[in-house]
C-alpha cells in the first residue's frame, strides 16, 4: 500500500480579519477571509482552495479516464463554482458545480459523444476529492460536449 504525504505550512499572525500566509510543495499565497464575508479579501481562502481541490482532481482525473479510454479530443476546459451558505451564523460549503466543456475532434462518432458523456460523470465519482466530502458537499455536474471545427 502506497502513502503520499502532502505537508503545508501556515502562519497567521494577526485576528480574524488579519491575513496570513500558506506554503505547500510549489503553492505559495496570502490566505484571509474573503470580503463577501467580511473579511479583507486579501490573496485567497478556505472557500476558493476547496474549490479548486475539486475542480482540479475532478479536470485531471478526467483527462486521465479519456487518455486510458483513447478518446481523442481537441481541447477539455472547465469552469467550477462552489456555493456557500450562512444559516444563523453558520457557515457551511453547500455546492460545487463543475461545467467541463469537452470539445471532441470533428471526426467523433455518436459512441465518442456517448463516452465522453459517461467518462465526464465517472471521473466525478473517482476523483479523491469529491470522494473527501461526499455526504458533507453536494458535488454536480453540467457537462457539455461539442464536435471541433
Amino acid at each position: 500500500m502506497a502513502e503520499h504525504h502532502f505537508h503545508l505550512k501556515a502562519q497567521w499572525p494577526g485576528l480574524r480579519n488579519g491575513t496570513g500566509k500558506i506554503e505547500a510543495g510549489s503553492l505559495k499565497t496570502e490566505i484571509s477571509i474573503p470580503k463577501v464575508m467580511d473579511g479583507p479579501g486579501v490573496g485567497t481562502n478556505p472557500d476558493e482552495m476547496l474549490l479548486g481541490a475539486a475542480a482540479t482532481c475532478y479536470i485531471i482525473t478526467l483527462a486521465a479516464m479519456m487518455e486510458r479510454s483513447k478518446l481523442d479530443k481537441e481541447d477539455l476546459t472547465m469552469e467550477s463554482e462552489g456555493i456557500v451558505e450562512v444559516v444563523n451564523g453558520v457557515i457551511t460549503y453547500k455546492t460545487i458545480i463543475h461545467r467541463p466543456r469537452i470539445i471532441l475532434k470533428n471526426s467523433a462518432s455518436e459512441k465518442d459523444e456517448f463516452l465522453a458523456r459517461k467518462l465526464a460523470e465517472k471521473a466525478e465519482d473517482s476523483c479523491m476529492i469529491t470522494r473527501a466530502v461526499k455526504g458533507n458537499v453536494e458535488i454536480a455536474l453540467e457537462a457539455e460536449i461539442i464536435k471541433g471545427s
